[in-house]
């Protein structure tokens, strides 16, 4: 365990989402001496939030959430709406986990903010996109929920003041459905600071510091955690539900090189905290893992250090060119399918290219330059030489892709989306990226209604969870923006069922 601490704490200089300088009541001397080492970024209310205090802790709740990211805090939010006394434990210095990280926006079908931009959209057809998306292989009821469910999850943030009217697109989807914040900024941020406000606003506690080391049992159903704050003595907490909502493992290096070997060079999109402990957790109380060897690998990720470039901004019409200055593949594909057709351009890298167009409606950007990422001139010759490309190659590319966007045809590489813009607006931009891990599709196995499910497909009394930590949704491949979706609609879900289980 003291391994595992030193691990995590040695890794927060690199979590990009501020994790330095919290200023909550429960941050401890040892937190704050390795925060301080290197100065961090502060991007969201998340790292000035006020947390509660270890003193005011209570030895029994209505429901424990583990995990204070998006499907945490909207699991806690659901359940405090039928009623409930939550309480949040997240093992990190600050809320937030890898829902931060969230960049291009958040699926959802058949909503108010589609119709009132004309985009004609269906539950099934979200459906049928994201099942080619996962080749087939997600699970047709969690699918099916999920979609059915989207649109009132995005009026459900609205009502709360979280605002996702903005729409773009991403890659293996036909229609604009990706919901993001009025602005065209990174959902992630924004979302995170919205759910604490509600979380503050409705007095729900959450506690910061705090590792979950056990989810108890007593007489066959779950009954509450251990808990350890840094490394003090650990305590024990009731409940008559348990929700866990820890995220996947995509920062655990163990984790990545036992399940994919092949990956285990890669750079990883995820914050330090993602390290696998609820799927551990919920194992060793009979809880069933499934596509745990599913692991998706980002194609646009920053490398030094790893940061992930969203898929909005080829989505608002950004293009991928390889190191001879030449389109490769169609952008807008599926994940597997983009990074794959990088990996095999020399040198396993590319740069995403785009205009001062793109940068104006994907206000990320802006954060992209803030962290060095982004190479930038006047002209396209004048990038070119900085990138080290031909520039005769460069032009060409170029003009071809803005005479294809004028006639609405790829006729390279046959994308149909993110063409309503050509590249032809002052200034010219480019970030080099190769792919790097982002998201663990698999985890533990739950139904519809969030339940914890044992190999035979019997339900673990009072244990739910959502979020990354499970599996099975996805399938082989995760279409962006379906993250976020997944969060809100399955945290809230999780709230909600609570509610029926204990009353």
């Amino acid at each position: 365990m003291k391994t595992r601490l030193f691990s995590v704490i040695a890794s927060l200089t690199l979590v990009t989402a501020s994790l330095a300088g919290c200023g909550n009541a429960n941050t401890t001397k040892k937190s704050s001496s390795s925060s301080s080492s290197k100065k961090t970024e502060v991007t969201t209310g998340a790292s000035k939030t006020q947390y509660s205090a270890v003193k005011d802790l209570k030895s029994k709740y209505d429901v424990v959430i583990v995990g204070a990211g998006g499907a945490g805090m909207s699991a806690a939010l659901a359940a405090k709406e039928k009623g409930l006394k939550p309480v949040i434990l997240e093992k990190m210095p600050v809320a937030g986990g890898n829902t931060l990280k969230a960049s291009s926006g958040m699926n959802a079908s058949e909503t108010k903010v589609q119709k009132k931009a004309g985009v004609k959209d269906s539950n099934d057809k979200f459906y049928k996109e994201t099942l080619e998306g996962g080749h087939g292989t997600n699970d047709k009821k969690m699918l099916r929920f999920f979609v059915d469910h989207s649109a009132s999850a995005v009026d459900w943030l609205d009502g709360m003041g979280i605002k996702l009217n903005n729409l773009t697109i991403t890659g293996g989807m036909s229609v604009k459905r990706t919901h993001r914040p009025a602005d065209g900024s990174a959902v992630g941020g924004y979302l995170v600071s919205g759910l604490l406000r509600n979380v503050k606003k409705n007095n729900i506690p959450i506690y910061v510091n705090a590792d979950v080391t056990k989810i108890n049992e007593k007489s066959g159903k779950v009954d509450g955690v251990k808990v350890k704050f840094n490394q003090d003595k650990t305590k024990t907490i009731s409940s008559k539900a348990v929700i866990v909502t820890t995220g996947g493992f995509g920062a655990s290096k163990a984790m990545i090189k036992k399940y994919r070997p092949d990956l285990s060079k890669y750079v990883t999109t995820n914050q330090a905290g993602s390290t696998g402990d609820g799927i551990k957790m919920i194992r060793s109380l009979g809880g069933y893992t499934v596509d745990m060897d599913k692991i998706q690998i980002h194609p646009t990720v920053y490398q030094k250090p790893p940061y992930l470039v969203g898929e909005a901004v080829r989505g608002e019409g950004g293009i991928l060119v390889n190191k001879q200055g030449k389109r490769f593949t169609n952008e807008m594909g599926t994940r597997d399918v983009v990074s794959a057709a990088i990996n095999k351009q020399s040198g396993k890298y590319a740069y995403v290219l785009f205009d001062g167009g793109v940068k104006k409606r994907v206000t990320a950007i802006n954060q992209y330059q803030k962290k060095g990422m982004v190479v930038s001139a006047d002209s396209l010759a004048g990038l070119a030489k900085k990138l080290g490309v031909s520039s005769d190659n460069l032009a060409t590319t170029v003009k071809t892709w803005n005479k294809d966007v004028k006639n609405k045809k790829d006729g390279q590489f046959k994308r149909t989306t993110g063409m309503d813009h050509q590249l032809n607006t002052p200034k010219h931009y480019a970030i080099k990226i190769a792919p790097g891990i982002h998201y663990t599709m698999g985890g533990v196995k739950i139904n519809p209604q969030t339940e914890v499910l044992k190999k035979s497909g019997q339900a673990i009394p009072g244990l739910y969870a959502a979020g990354e930590v499970t599996g099975g949704l996805h399938g082989d491949n995760r279409i962006g923006g379906n993250s976020v979706a997944e969060i809100v609609i399955f945290g809230r879900q999780a709230g909600t069922q609570v509610a029926k289980y204990v009353k």
